[in-house]
């Protein structure tokens, strides 16, 4: 009999454990800018620590891929977590006795981004150990929520905390990786099948060879990377906009509070649509086109909470594509190659993180107009949209059925 996710105990601990895991990230991603500026920083050592923190992401997350297929996905969460808590209580330890140097920032923001993208695939190729196949959709569909659910809490306990003292941010987050390491040391996962293990460790550095020669991981992973471009190039873009409009820093607030809550929603929605069973092909395609019309509708809309209103409509379309995407990749790759596929979903969505910006301000400075330059992000949507329909192996898109069939499977705990 196929146990709720509400009484999946390993379920509950791996959700637990990566939204710790999310939540630091968004506190961090929040307290080192406010601490170089709290001491005198320029913007572009404000610049350096975001670029460090990303760039370290997306620079591990192929070999964390392949890490995670080859070793005790438990071991490599575990560690990940410990490494963070200690470069995280170094800082807060330093700011306590006096001031913290720049490269010690600059360090630990490369070991905590580096931490946190080794960690990622390790627990995205866990999630079906611990989950039925059945339930795999609604699993991802509660996961899609922690981020938009981070988002809400992490940046505004970053600020309350660092106004109160510039340690406690940082002692923060050494708590919260210190509950999620305690946490995941309790996780059980089921053994891996040895002969699936050796099969598909034994290819050279990297591995990802069976990945790319599959249609369907290369369609999915090109719409992963063409929407995460236009998503983050129309987030940069909708400030840009509210600035140049001087809308108050308060209102802007409420604008990413949307946008969180937006993202909460969509989790909720795309849970009821997989359970309405909905074609996974018109679910993707379908949210990318509501995708790109609400974008283009934010163009003429009034900058400050309206425009922030349909920013959350906009994140809402994400979760439900996102999930249908994932679950049918994790269902069409056996389990010794799903450290893998997060690797490169990863590093694919990092890339187009970093290059939204890169087309926000193209945008904003070749056009020199506020709705143009949205209009332009929404033009880049509609080609993906337009692109996702034309693909027949989008159009195609279903469920496979499990190709291991382990999760079903009554797991043996470790």
């Amino acid at each position: 009999m196929t146990t709720p996710l509400p009484r999946n105990r390993d379920y509950r601990i791996l959700w637990s454990g990566m939204f710790l895991s999310e939540m630091a990230g968004e506190v961090a991603y929040i307290a080192f800018p406010l601490l170089v500026l709290a001491h005198g920083g320029s913007a572009a050592a404000v610049a350096g620590v975001a670029a460090m923190l990303a760039g370290a992401r997306a620079l591990v997350s192929l070999p964390a891929g392949a890490l995670a297929d080859r070793v005790d996905r438990k071991r490599v969460m575990v560690a990940t977590q410990c490494v963070r808590t200690v470069a995280m209580l170094s800082v807060a330890v330093t700011v306590l006795l006096g001031d913290c140097p720049l490269w010690l920032i600059l360090l630990v923001a490369v070991v905590e981004g580096a931490a946190a993208g080794v960690f990622v695939p390790a627990e995205h190729a866990a999630l079906p150990q611990v989950v039925p196949a059945s339930l795999l959709p609604q699993a991802l569909a509660r996961n899609a929520a922690r981020p938009f659910a981070a988002l809400l809490i992490g940046p505004a306990l970053a600020g309350f905390t660092f106004g109160l003292h510039e340690a406690l941010p940082f002692t923060l987050n050494t708590s919260v990786l210190a509950v999620s390491f305690v946490a995941l040391a309790a996780l059980h996962l089921p053994r891996r099948a040895a002969q699936e293990t050796a099969a598909v460790a034994a290819p050279q550095v990297g591995g990802f060879a069976p990945l790319l020669r599959m249609r369907m991981i290369r369609a999915t992973t090109a719409w992963i990377v063409g929407v995460n471009l236009a998503f983050h190039t129309l987030v940069v873009l909708v400030l840009i906009v509210s600035g140049e409009a001087d809308v108050a820093p308060g209102q802007m607030g409420l604008m990413m509070t949307c946008f969180g809550a937006g993202g909460l929603a969509g989790a909720l929605i795309a849970d009821r649509l997989h359970a309405a069973a909905l074609s996974p092909a018109v679910l993707v395609i379908g949210s990318t086109w509501v995708f790109a019309a609400v974008a283009g509708a934010m163009a003429y809309a009034p900058r400050g909470v309206p425009l922030g209103i349909l920013l959350g409509v906009a994140a809402m379309a994400m979760p439900v594509a996102n999930t249908t995407v994932i679950t049918c990749q994790l269902s069409a790759v056996p389990d010794g190659l799903r450290g893998r596929l997060s690797g490169l979903t990863a590093l694919g969505s990092e890339l187009a993180a970093t290059a939204g910006p890169v087309v926000a301000g193209v945008l904003s400075t070749t056009t020199r107009d506020g709705a143009v330059s949205i209009l332009g992000a929404a033009a880049l949507l509609v080609a993906v949209a337009a692109l996702a329909t034309l693909s027949p192996t989008l159009r195609r898109l279903a469920l496979p059925r499990p190709v291991d069939g382990s999760a079903e499977e009554q797991p043996v705990h470790s």
